[in-house]
């Protein structure tokens, strides 16, 4: 049992839960303070916008790095410092004075976050036995919905009544609580991998790559410079992997995706569920208040059954796959999320009724519950111990490129069908009718991770991952 050599497992679940909650709720939280923000520092959109792109961008470049050095140096360790780093930064930019230090601040308060998020379900996925692994991911996935799906609440609600900086500022007792706890009750894990050196270079090399990728994305509308940088982004992913197979300790060892076509398959189904799930909220949120005529808040509240059903799935997806194979539960979940994007694709229009829009966000919703928890105990359960920091990082890049590869479609969809058209009465019916394609194209990424998810096959776990 791994609980001897970690000591209490409550003391590991505990502080990657309580990390899990806050690393999302302050992306959605921090996104309903910006106007306030912005208002203060007279900031303009673009300085704004990067206040939460920076954020999301250094999680992106350096997640793998994280998990990888977790192997070396040990798990607990990165944990702690990412947690340390967060909550100061958390705090301190509680007092920030100028938009200038927000969003730097911003930018290593992601990669705080990116240090502890790398190792979570590989501390979760050592401290447990494969016969209870599942429910326990299924809680920390819960955590992660929760602080989707609480942030623009919690958030809006403490800037409306004291100020943007409460936001910080009522998160730092949280980072400090999951601080306190990791490093008094919290033992290292076995530093298997210790041996081996840590490669900077590909480090760097993809850090750069998928900066690359995510900037492309965010300015995909400006041709030819946002597809130009993509593609510059994705040369430099070959580049990498390609230097990453000649290496002896590389950042990430190739022959695990060449040769384990299950954790391989296992992560492209993770990248197409986020791909298909992620601009979700954004497009029925413009859908509720330019079609619909819903305020933000109304609009806020109806887009919450999304995630309410995924934090109720989650759990209850995580037990079942300690019972069945995860895998075939994942292909499940994604099929029911299909469905929804299906339905969605073929019924919405400016008189869709509520109801019809509310079941197919829970379909949408409770199927990305019930495919997250096992599809992730199967990529945990298919490496070795020494390598779950790898696969715990993998499956954070899979959820960041996937979300690139969402927003980068709504940008293409909107460009090609209204351009720089602005959403009004007139232009309602092509607003619409570019709702759909996108819609129908979230449902074509799905359909690909379903074939994914089944191309994958069964895996075992050995008598050395159980271990």
């Amino acid at each position: 049992m791994n609980d001897i050599k970690t000591g209490s497992t409550a003391m590991i679940l505990v502080p990657v839960c309580i990390a899990q909650f806050m690393a999302p709720f302050m992306l959605t939280a921090v996104g309903v303070a910006l106007p306030s923000l912005g208002r203060d520092f007279q900031a303009s959109a673009v300085q704004l916008g990067l206040v939460e792109q920076l954020y999301a961008l250094s999680l992106a470049m350096t997640m793998l790095t994280f998990g990888r050095l977790g192997d070396i140096v040990g798990r607990r360790k990165v944990f702690l410092c990412g947690l340390a780093v967060f909550t100061a930064l958390t705090f301190s930019l509680g007092f920030t004075q100028s938009i200038e230090m927000t969003m730097i601040q911003r930018f290593f308060q992601g990669i705080g976050a990116a240090m502890f998020l790398a190792g979570s379900l590989a501390l979760v996925a050592d401290a447990y036995p494969p016969e209870h692994r599942g429910r326990k991911i299924g809680i920390v996935s819960a955590c992660t919905y929760a602080g989707l799906s609480m942030g623009p609440v919690i958030g809006g609600y403490v800037t409306s009544h004291f100020s943007w900086r409460s936001v910080f500022l009522m998160s730092a007792p949280l980072g400090l609580s999951a601080t306190a706890t990791c490093f008094w009750g919290m033992k290292e894990t076995a530093q298997e991998s210790s041996s081996e050196r840590m490669d900077w270079q590909g480090s760097l090399a993809y850090g750069i790559s998928v900066g690359l990728i995510m900037l492309g994305a965010a300015h995909i509308r400006e041709v030819p410079l946002g597809p130009s940088i993509i593609a510059a982004g994705l040369m430099g992913l070959a580049f990498f992997l390609h230097m990453e197979s000649r290496l002896e300790s590389p950042l990430l060892d190739v022959s695990l995706l060449w040769g384990n076509r299950f954790f391989t398959m296992s992560c492209l189904a993770a990248m197409g569920n986020y791909a298909a799930t992620f601009g979700i909220t954004f497009l029925m949120s413009l859908y509720l208040q330019y079609a619909k005529g819903f305020s933000p808040r109304k609009a806020g509240l109806v887009l919450l059954v999304q995630p309410v059903m995924q934090v109720i799935a989650s759990p209850v997806a995580g037990r079942l796959s300690d019972r069945f194979e995860p895998a075939k539960l994942a292909t499940v979940g994604m099929l029911t999320s299909f469905t929804g994007l299906i339905l969605a694709a073929v019924t919405i229009n400016a008189d869709t009724p509520l109801w019809i829009l509310s079941l197919e966000l829970i379909l949408i919703g409770t199927g990305f519950g019930i495919f997250i928890t096992p599809n992730s105990t199967a990529i945990m359960g298919s490496v070795e111990r020494r390598r779950f920091g790898v696969a715990s990082g993998m499956i954070g890049a899979m959820r960041t490129l996937g979300m690139a590869v969402s927003l980068t479609t709504v940008a293409l969809v909107f460009s090609l069908f209204m351009g720089e058209a602005i959403i009004t009465q007139t232009t309602l019916p092509v607003f619409l009718s570019s709702l759909r394609v996108g819609l129908a194209a979230f449902a074509v990424f799905c359909c690909l991770g379903v074939l994914l998810s089944i191309s994958r096959g069964r895996h075992r776990l050995t008598d050395k991952n159980a271990l």
